[in-house]
């Protein structure tokens, strides 16, 4: 429990940073989430430093993806997915590099896909009806059902779920999480009046499916670079690519369910 009121005191800063982007919106979301995007990145990179990824097409890439969410739509994220592949020959061109180079670009397209397209489908839901709180119902499942996960774990947990991945994951850890993030977001759903009970209860699977997932492939990442954490920005409770990893799976997965829906 110790650890755990740890983990609830290193997020509150980030929380209060959440809540104050999404409900602003528009230009001041997308430059809180780009930041968050350039800190994620950085840590991506420096885990995967031996790739030499090229880390200014890497930023400018992301940028870019965020750029085309705001003031575009999915043609023009798409637009911004295919102009990088380009983009990046280009700079490593003129890059220091010689030997690895297909590595160099695999990693550097690897992390501006990964985050990149995440934060592009944040702004694209923040801009749709009803987007911020949407927003804010799958961070409450994300995290609730992490929570939930964590502790369910500690207490019940017998069966490994993943043990070449993550050997302290179970599968009561997982189940349990799983109802939590569903309970969490039909539970945020009941002070909008403009979300049905069942449309939350939609989002709320949605979560719980994708969350996880999105926890084990940062999992796989971490364990095949060799590192525990992928950074400080928490203290001793990791970085800004460990405490988003789940909600880079589960904002996309809530963005084409809520686009479904409207």
């Amino acid at each position: 429990m110790g650890d755990f009121g740890a983990r609830v005191l290193a997020a509150l800063p980030a929380i209060a940073f959440a809540i104050f982007i999404v409900y602003q919106g528009g230009e001041i979301f997308a430059a809180g989430i780009l930041v968050l995007g350039f800190v994620c990145l950085h840590e991506l990179f420096a885990m995967l430093e031996a790739a030499r990824p090229v880390k200014l097409a890497g930023f400018l890439g992301l940028a870019a993806l965020v750029a085309a969410a705001l003031w575009g739509d999915q043609f023009h994220v798409l637009l911004v997915q295919a102009a990088l592949v380009p983009v990046l020959f280009g700079l490593l061109l003129v890059s220091p590099v010689r030997r690895g180079a297909s590595a160099s670009m695999a990693v550097t397209l690897f992390g501006v896909w990964w985050i990149g397209l995440a934060l592009a489908h944040a702004v694209l839901l923040r801009e749709l009806p009803h987007g911020g709180g949407i927003i804010v119902d799958v961070l409450v499942g994300t995290f609730i059902g992490d929570t939930g996960a964590y502790l369910g774990g500690r207490m019940y947990g017998r069966r490994l779920m993943a043990p070449r991945i993550s050997p302290n994951k179970t599968i009561e850890g997982l189940l349990i999480g799983m109802l939590f993030a569903v309970a969490a977001t039909w539970f945020a759903g009941l002070y909008q009046d403009w979300l049905s009970g069942t449309d939350a209860l939609l989002i709320g699977v949605g979560v719980a499916l994708s969350a996880p997932v999105g926890d084990l492939f940062e999992s796989l990442i971490k364990r095949d670079a060799g590192t525990k954490d992928t950074g400080r920005l928490f203290g001793a409770h990791g970085g800004a690519l460990d405490r988003l990893d789940a909600v880079f799976f589960s904002i996309p997965t809530a963005y084409y369910v809520w686009v479904a829906l409207l």
